[in-house]
């Protein structure tokens, strides 16, 4: 429990102090945000404010983890695992798509980056190496990924081949990310949702530590490798959100951009199927699958009726124009991420409780 504490904490610490030193330095570059022109017209204000504030969250969250780590030696705690590595590597490798998307961006001064069909097949490559690795390195019989759909554990009777499980990974991998992305439109959305999301897999994951059948076998253990590194990962994670929330927050004095919003998407991907929760992130992530499913069906309903669904897609654009302030949209945005993180935890423990009974 004290690794996981240290890794909030060294995260927090590291995330809100680096982003003030990025602000000024791409204030002083002029690194700025362009604005589609087709949005809101209350957004072309912050036209010019630095982004790419997502470097603050990946290094807040290496530094989380690694410090855990080197303070947890001194009290015999476990090491570095594969499945740390393993998630923080696919979020890091997305970070990289992101940060050459925001790099293009700046540098042609358009609000268009790669393009789609470069940013998928970084999505996809980053997607197909963590997949591969993830069914290596076993330990005691388990790797870090698993062939089968996971629900809150494996569903035996669901199971894949090898390249069945690479085209999970790669969906996953792509939605979780792509819908993060999208969730990325309002100052402070994105950071304060995943905070919520990844504090709910802090205690995800430190229960299946306490629970793990390697070390408590019985009913209701769960068959997760790493439970407790990757506890630390998410604490690092929600820490280094929480940090760069400080300076993102309405008014936003910095965007994270595509380097944050593609790395943290990969970084839910990652903890979904290193804890064999695939299924029960849909509900922890409720909000980002409902702001992708709100583009989904935008584009599906004015193709079959040439009609708008929503007043602009994603939806918190559509209740901007029906006149909610931003911060009104933002905060309860919030509350929804919330009660969706709430309602996981929920479904997570009744499941173990049915296990058990």
């Amino acid at each position: 429990m004290r690794q996981i504490l240290f890794s909030a904490m060294i995260a927090l610490a590291v995330s809100i102090t680096l982003t003030p030193l990025l602000i000024k330095l791409f204030t002083r570059r002029k690194v700025g945000q362009e604005i589609r022109a087709d949005g809101p017209a209350s957004h072309q204000a912050k036209r010019g404010t630095p982004t790419m504030g997502g470097i603050a969250i990946l290094v807040g969250m290496w530094a989380g983890y690694l410090g855990a780590h080197l303070i947890g030696i001194r009290h015999d705690a476990e090491g570095i695992s594969v499945s740390g590595l393993l998630v923080l590597g696919l979020a890091t490798a997305l970070g990289v798509v992101g940060f050459l998307d925001d790099f293009i961006k700046i540098r042609k001064q358009r609000n268009l980056g790669l393009t789609a069909t470069g940013k998928y097949v970084g999505q996809l490559a980053a997607a197909v190496v963590f997949g591969i690795l993830a069914l290596r390195y076993p330990a005691s019989g388990l790797t870090p990924g698993s062939r089968h759909m996971s629900y809150v554990r494996d569903v035996e009777t669901i199971s894949f081949g090898v390249v069945g499980f690479l085209l999970v990974v790669s969906f996953l991998v792509v939605a979780w990310s792509n819908a993060v992305n999208i969730t990325d439109g309002l100052d402070g959305l994105a950071a304060g949702s995943m905070s919520f999301a990844l504090g709910a897999y802090v205690i995800i994951t430190f229960w299946q530590y306490t629970n793990a059948c390697a070390t408590t076998p019985g009913a209701g253990c769960y068959n997760v490798r790493d439970p407790l590194d990757l506890a630390l990962v998410c604490a690092a994670g929600t820490g280094a959100c929480v940090g760069f929330l400080w300076w993102n927050a309405a008014p936003a004095k910095i965007f994270m951009g595509d380097t944050g919003s593609l790395a943290l998407g990969g970084l839910l991907a990652g903890l979904s199927i290193t804890t064999r929760t695939e299924l029960l992130t849909a509900v922890v992530g409720a909000l980002f699958f409902a702001e992708i499913l709100s583009v989904l069906l935008q584009i599906v309903v004015f193709r079959t009726t040439r009609n708008r669904l929503f007043k602009m897609a994603p939806f918190h654009h559509h209740f901007e124009l029906s006149k909610w302030a931003e911060t009104t949209v933002i905060i309860r945005f919030w509350l929804l991420a919330g009660i969706a993180s709430a309602v996981g935890l929920m479904l997570f423990y009744g499941e173990y409780l049915a296990a058990i009974g």
